[in-house]
């Protein structure tokens, strides 16, 4: 079993990628880390343990994707959820939960969400 720590880096870990959405690029990102870690502490025991997903995860969720409006703010996100599951191990069922959760919250992204991908090629 993770710690809550894993957890959260978990959770993390899966939103950011659908908070990267076609937007008007600006020159800064406005999203902190704080936000984005803040958002998604509800989705750390759905990621960690699977079972029911929390109604908090999915507002959390949904918030972050909009407030990730513009270029730089998804890839700040991007390279927050990076930063934060650094060095933690996870498994292929963790990975999955992550990636499946813009659907069970009903936010519709077109990239696969994954530690590997390249926060500067988001859009």
């Amino acid at each position: 079993m993770a710690s809550s720590g894993q957890l959260l880096k978990l959770g993390c870990l899966v939103v950011v990628m659908f908070c990267m959405v076609a937007g008007a690029p600006k020159a800064e990102a406005a999203v902190t880390c704080g936000q984005v870690v803040n958002s998604l502490v509800p989705c750390i025991s759905y990621v960690g343990n699977g079972g029911a997903l929390d109604p908090a995860c999915c507002n959390g969720v949904r918030t972050l994707y909009n407030l990730a409006q513009t270029t730089p703010d998804r890839q700040n996100v991007c390279n927050c959820l990076k930063q934060a599951i650094n060095g933690i191990p996870y498994t292929n069922t963790n990975a999955g939960l992550a990636a499946g959760l813009p659907a069970k919250c009903g936010v519709n992204i077109p990239y696969k969400i994954s530690p590997s991908t390249d926060c500067k090629s988001v859009k």
